[in-house]
């Protein structure tokens, strides 16, 4: 029983770095329960954080910054939470295409999400979204980024273009988008292909050609949108927009193109 004790905490101080979190359940899945986790915190190696959650304790601020909570969820924990949207997007350097706050919200993308994360201090910025944007074969589309914490499993910035378009209108700004478009001069059209080939959102799908055309970035020639499934039918989705001749879907008048031209005359 001692060597086997030894062990589990042998695991503990080699798996789980000073500042990092793990949960119950990993704990239980590693032959840690709960009665030993206490002995840990009597001993210093473990500290309470909210219920369910603990941290091993470290030299300085304690707080739970969300690049320490998304670096412990995939590689303490190994949950499949990926950094996506605009998160993801502001990872990988389009930041000065969004207005910066200091409580900007946190995308993270996953089949399940610990209960705990409602739990933790400002835990309102986490904004946990499924994975039904996308079918199986967009699951690869990610990068490791650097962040002050370790590498981050974030969507790559095609990914994250097509999740940002998902959360028009209700949840962000046609300008945010429109300017982080203007950015994407370096996307892959063949990354995009499988990416839109996989999405399974009508609505993004359509908002991704109205944005594309009106940017005209050089990779917008290689896609063809005759080549994936639009739906059929006009798609009601901004209050007084006006319809896109072309991919029939109701978007603030400054993004139909006569108007574009208009002003641009």
């Amino acid at each position: 029983m001692r060597r086997q004790n030894e062990t589990k905490l042998k695991w503990l101080l080699e798996a789980v770095l000073p500042g990092r979190l793990v949960d119950t359940p990993t704990l239980e899945r590693h032959g840690v329960t709960r009665m030993l986790a206490h002995k840990y915190m009597d001993g210093e190696w473990l500290e309470p954080v909210v219920r369910g959650l603990y941290r091993r304790p470290s030299v300085g601020s304690n707080s739970a910054e969300w690049q320490l909570v998304a670096h412990s969820l995939q590689h303490v924990m190994d949950y499949s939470s990926v950094v996506g949207g605009r998160t993801a997007l502001e990872l990988q350097g389009f930041a000065h295409y969004l207005p910066m706050r200091d409580d900007r919200d946190v995308h993270l993308y996953g089949e399940a999400h610990p209960s705990w994360l409602k739990r933790l201090d400002g835990a309102d910025r986490y904004r946990l979204h499924g994975t039904k944007l996308f079918d199986m074969n967009a699951n690869d589309e990610t990068v490791k980024v650097d962040s002050p914490v370790g590498p981050l499993k974030s969507s790559t910035s095609e990914r994250a273009i097509l999740e940002l378009l998902d959360e028009l209108p209700k949840h962000e700004s046609v300008h945010i988008v429109d300017t982080v478009f203007e950015g994407l001069a370096s996307a892959r059209p063949r990354r995009l292909e499988k990416l839109l080939a996989s999405c399974t959102s009508i609505k993004v799908k359509r908002l991704f050609f109205v944005f594309a055309d009106r940017h005209g970035h050089a990779w917008r020639r290689h896609l063809s949108p005759e080549t994936f499934d639009l739906g059929s039918g006009p798609r009601a989705l901004f209050e007084n927009g006006h319809f896109h001749p072309r991919y029939r879907v109701s978007v603030p008048p400054e993004l139909i193109p006569d108007r574009k031209a208009a002003n641009g005359a």
